[in-house]
């Protein structure tokens, strides 16, 4: 691949897909920027397959295996074949031209992954496969988006599950590529670090989940534990109501205690970094901050699971919290009181145990 044409894929086409994640892949250390880069651009190409909903669900789950065989290393004519078909005819479905040219790259993005230094590209390989695994679960576990059905997943066990294999996972590859490319980063034993990584992605899945609950309800998919809800008094179509934000507020409230537990793991993740390594801090402090910010939201919304009205972080306090922790980068004790205030905050504005529980 030529040096132009891999600048065009790491640069304006994943700068294009990745909206905020392109902030924060721009101030990694030079050479994690490469194979994070990459493998975010074939996830997000194995999620824009798994998602098309004018392609039917039997052959998107066909397509998407096909991917993680190619992903794998799998060059037989039917792998290529189904590579094909997704740039000749899943990008035709696409509504966003970048969506549409980031499946028709596929083939050069799987030609770049061939030539990363070996360990890279295992790396590469596993987190993509690990994640289209989750993608697999959704297209196996949900009907059709317009079946006009909803499933919901089991137990909360089945939850946490789910968050491993679509971020929790990407936490123990940003700290194996951590390890691999900035060496000495943690001084705490690997298998710790890691842990601690993958609880680190778990909050901010669990995050979007509570943030898009509405919208997936819609498409008949429930995130929320049909056991959690039954405790409750719900079930999946209930909270299609026009009073179930208010009814679901405790089922709001404990989840966000999982992810406020989660959280705290994300800070001493962030801050077991040495104040040195300006650039990794500020990757792991960015998503912390945004996604409390979003769960500050959330708690005050009072219709949450109302489709018009997603708590989302406006553009402007986004900067707003790039340029605080810029500030406040090498000082723990200050970025320690903030976020912990973020978490109080969180509970105050839910007012429920359960949030206390997560911040005590």
């Amino acid at each position: 691949m030529s040096n132009v044409a891999r600048a065009d894929l790491l640069g304006p086409l994943l700068k294009s897909v990745s909206r905020s994640f392109f902030l924060t892949l721009r101030i990694l250390p030079g050479p994690m920027r490469e194979p994070v880069g990459l493998a975010y651009l074939l996830a997000r190409a194995a999620d824009t397959i798994a998602d098309t909903s004018l392609v039917d669900p039997t052959r998107r789950l066909r397509l998407l295996l096909a991917l993680r065989a190619a992903v794998g290393g799998d060059k037989s004519a039917s792998t290529l074949a189904a590579i094909g078909e997704v740039a000749d005819e899943v990008a035709g479905q696409q509504a966003l031209a970048d969506e549409k040219r980031l499946l028709e790259s596929l083939t050069a993005a799987l030609t770049l992954l061939e030539q990363l230094a070996p360990a890279d590209r295992a790396a590469v390989r596993e987190i993509v496969i690990t994640l289209t695994t989750g993608m697999e679960f959704d297209l196996r576990t949900f009907p059709a988006e317009d079946s006009g059905r909803i499933e919901a997943l089991g137990e909360p066990a089945e939850l946490d599950r789910y968050t491993y294999l679509v971020a929790g996972c990407v936490g123990e590859f940003w700290t194996k590529m951590t390890c691999a490319h900035v060496p000495g980063t943690f001084a705490e034993p690997h298998d710790a670090a890691v842990a601690r990584g993958i609880r680190f992605g778990k909050a901010l899945q669990l995050t979007n989940i509570l943030r898009d609950c509405a919208k997936d309800l819609r498409i008949g998919r429930c995130y929320l534990p049909s056991s959690l809800l039954e405790r409750h008094g719900l079930t999946p179509v209930a909270l299609l109501a026009p009073d179930a934000s208010s009814r679901a507020k405790p089922v709001l409230g404990e989840l966000m205690a999982t992810a406020l537990a989660h959280y705290r793991d994300a800070l001493d993740y962030a801050l077991a970094i040495p104040r040195s390594s300006v650039r990794l801090r500020l990757a792991c402090l960015w998503p912390i901050l945004i996604g409390l910010e979003t769960l500050k939201l959330l708690a005050e919304n009072e219709a949450w699971l109302d489709p018009g009205r997603i708590s989302k972080v406006r553009r402007n306090d986004v900067y707003r919290l790039i340029a605080g922790s810029t500030a406040a980068v090498c000082f723990d004790g200050l970025l320690r009181r903030w976020i912990e205030g973020l978490m109080r905050e969180v509970q105050a504005r839910l007012g429920s145990e359960a949030g206390a529980a997560a911040v005590a």
